[in-house]
């Protein structure tokens, strides 16, 4: 009998300490998940800082799409084409740097982007508007590649912001949304208004 006290005693301290063990790994195992939740909190202010930034450091640019490439081509020449036929005309102070980028994708068949520095976020508005306000009033004969000097098959031109990744990926989403729901075209303004929207959540909160 005392045998069989002595054994039901120590089951009883074990099962106690295992329990009082489980108990402990439960509150780290709770504390590990606040620690986690609180570590991506964190990565992902940082990524919409990070984010924030990008953009802010292309407040200046603009992204010339879709022209063709040309090895003789004379970038500056070509972007001073582009304001007098759109009428804002730019002198050679307003173009800081103009330059080719590398495809995102190397399956993509069109032509690289031109990014353009411009002196200041006003030119660049200002070019923007005059894009716009050309292609409404020309609506059969919309900015392309005769437009800019460039001879043979006529290629449709798109001047636009120069987004950072993050916002360039959030643009295509939304605009692959817009296809499958159906919607127009004109969503972009839109898309700019949830980028815009996008740049300034949780910033600095």
């Amino acid at each position: 009998m005392r045998d069989l006290k002595e054994s039901m005693s120590f089951i009883n301290k074990k099962f106690k300490e295992i329990e009082s063990e489980q108990l402990a790994a439960k509150k780290s195992f709770k504390t590990l998940q606040d620690i986690n939740t609180h570590l991506g909190n964190t990565v992902s202010d940082k990524l919409q800082r990070l984010n924030y930034l990008e953009q802010q450091s292309r407040s200046n640019n603009l992204e010339l799409q879709c022209l063709p490439e040309n090895k003789h081509e004379n970038l500056y020449s070509t972007v001073k084409q582009l304001g007098i036929v759109i009428g804002c005309e730019l002198k050679y102070e307003d173009i800081l740097h103009c330059t080719r980028i590398a495809k995102m994708s190397s399956s993509n068949t069109r032509p690289r982007s031109i990014v353009i520095q411009l002196a200041s976020p006003k030119v660049r508005d200002q070019i923007l508007a005059a894009v716009i306000s050309f292609n409404k009033s020309n609506p059969q004969n919309k900015l392309n590649s005769v437009h800019l000097g460039y001879t043979g098959i006529k290629k449709p031109v798109y001047v636009v912001e120069h987004l950072s990744p993050s916002n360039k990926a959030l643009h295509v989403a939304a605009r692959l949304k817009s296809k499958e729901k159906g919607y127009k075209s004109k969503s972009k303004e839109r898309v700019k208004s949830s980028l815009e929207k996008m740049k300034i959540r949780n910033i600095f909160t």
